[in-house]
């Protein structure tokens, strides 16, 4: 039995061009995801998904019961695949994603999804303190411009700091041809 699972955090419909906030990427990084996890698959590695819902109905993004809440179909969960379903940042906050994990085994993770500086940056952190061997697969994430100090900080710096974080403290950073190719 493997001893490594694929994350897919956040891959939800909110983050296309059809949803509320569109990210940076999201098909090219969805695109490679959904071969990362169909490789694992391959593999007989887990794949876990995660999705975000806010806790108000009234919530300007994920509000519960609308389409932006779906996992988007590019990375549809085969049958009994695990979801979860979170409402903070790090994926492991008040779910029971590390005891899923633990539970099957698992001490190596292989992260991908959306956004790179909030729910990719937070689960990798907190997986990297619980112990997993983190990888980021880089390409497999998208976010968004942000704005700071009255200036917009384009989307692809954004990923870029964020990523350089990880990598720099928390985790392996790897594009999707060289993990595939492992």
């Amino acid at each position: 039995m493997s001893k490594r699972a694929v994350i897919a955090i956040d891959i939800q419909n909110e983050y296309f061009p059809s949803g509320r906030m569109p990210l940076v990427g999201i098909e090219q990084a969805t695109a490679n995801a959904a071969r990362v996890i169909a490789a694992a698959r391959a593999r007989g590695d887990a794949v876990i998904h995660v999705r975000h819902v806010s806790k108000a109905a009234d919530a300007p993004i994920f509000a519960p019961g609308t389409a932006g809440i779906e996992i988007n179909a590019a990375v549809t969960p085969a049958d009994g695949e695990k979801i979860i379903t979170k409402n903070y940042v790090n994926s492991f906050r008040e779910t029971d994603l590390k005891a899923t994990l633990d539970a099957g085994g698992i001490e190596e993770l292989v992260i991908v999804g959306a956004m790179s500086h909030m729910c990719v940056e937070g689960a990798t952190r907190a997986a990297a303190d619980f112990g997993y061997k983190t990888s980021v697969i880089h390409d497999a994430c998208a976010t968004r411009d942000l704005e700071f100090n009255g200036k917009t900080v384009p989307a692809a710096q954004v990923h870029d700091a964020v990523m350089a974080a990880i990598a720099f403290g928390y985790g392996e950073l790897v594009d999707t041809a060289t993990y595939l190719s492992r």
